[in-house]
């Protein structure tokens, strides 16, 4: 058992929900993101969603591209990403971290060496935006040797054979994608999202997420009534973005955010 599962076991215990935040690695800077981790959990993480920078996004809002944009800036690599998870692991031994990235960089390195790299620096589950199922066996087979989760996106339009098999392919949890477009949006149909995650439900016992266009508290607990966890970037990278020149000052106002997200959940 893994530290994804682990977590989501202790929460379902607890009768809590997973909160997610996503955060670019190397925004604003390398030096800045471990302590932002650290903060993120004190704030109420219980998994940490890291974004590793790549030049073609395809899923990524404008506010997510302009930090891939910033980490590139600073020739930020899967290699950087890899060594920061390093270092967080030096004083959290506990807090689940996956990847979301792209395909190209994990391609370049080799499956089997990236597995072993990031198995290595305390990753758990690795999110590969555009890898379908269907061409993801090769990927999969490297992780699953040395125990990482693939987590695969759901959305609406996703067909309900397709559901099956993402169901049948996914591990660690499913994040499901609220709504058609890109992260940063914010028009959630609830009634539409509940619908797929219980096509979902009856497919699989894994968690299932939710995110894209979680960007309040309010927001937070209206998903956390149906979902397993709620994942949210936009509205933290964000004030990243605004604040990453005074980092004190950007972390509390990330953590702020969080922390009320978190209260939020706890109370509904």
């Amino acid at each position: 058992m893994n530290r994804i599962e682990q977590r989501f076991k202790a929460l379902s215990q607890d009768g809590r929900k997973a909160l997610i935040p996503y955060v670019m690695a190397g925004d604003p800077s390398l030096a800045e993101t471990v302590p932002l981790m650290h903060a993120l959990v004190k704030a109420g993480a219980d998994l940490i969603e890291l974004g590793v920078p790549f030049s073609d996004p395809m899923a990524d809002g404008p506010v997510i591209q302009a930090a891939g944009e910033r980490a590139l800036a600073q020739g930020v690599s899967l290699q950087d990403v890899l060594g920061l998870l390093h270092q967080f692991r030096t004083n959290d031994t506990g807090t689940p971290v996956l990847l979301m990235g792209y395909l190209n960089p994990i391609e370049i390195m080799g499956y089997d060496t990236f597995a072993d790299a990031a198995a290595s620096a305390g990753v758990d589950g690795v999110l590969t935006v555009d890898l379908p199922p269907e061409e993801s066996d090769p990927l999969l087979s490297a992780l699953d040797r040395v125990g990482l989760d693939a987590i695969f996106l759901t959305a609406p339009t996703t067909s309900d054979l397709r559901l099956e098999r993402i169901a049948g392919a996914a591990r660690g949890f499913i994040y499901y994608v609220s709504l058609k477009g890109v992260t940063g949006s914010n028009a959630i149909d609830t009634d539409e999202v509940q619908d797929k995650l219980g096509k979902l439900r009856a497919l699989t016992d894994l968690p299932l997420g939710v995110g894209f266009g979680i960007a309040t508290p309010e927001a937070a607990a209206e998903v956390g009534a149906y979902a397993d966890a709620v994942v949210v970037g936009s509205a933290l990278v964000r004030r990243v973005g605004e604040f990453g020149s005074d980092p004190e000052r950007m972390r509390h106002e990330v953590c702020e955010l969080l922390g009320g997200m978190r209260a939020a959940l706890d109370a509904a």
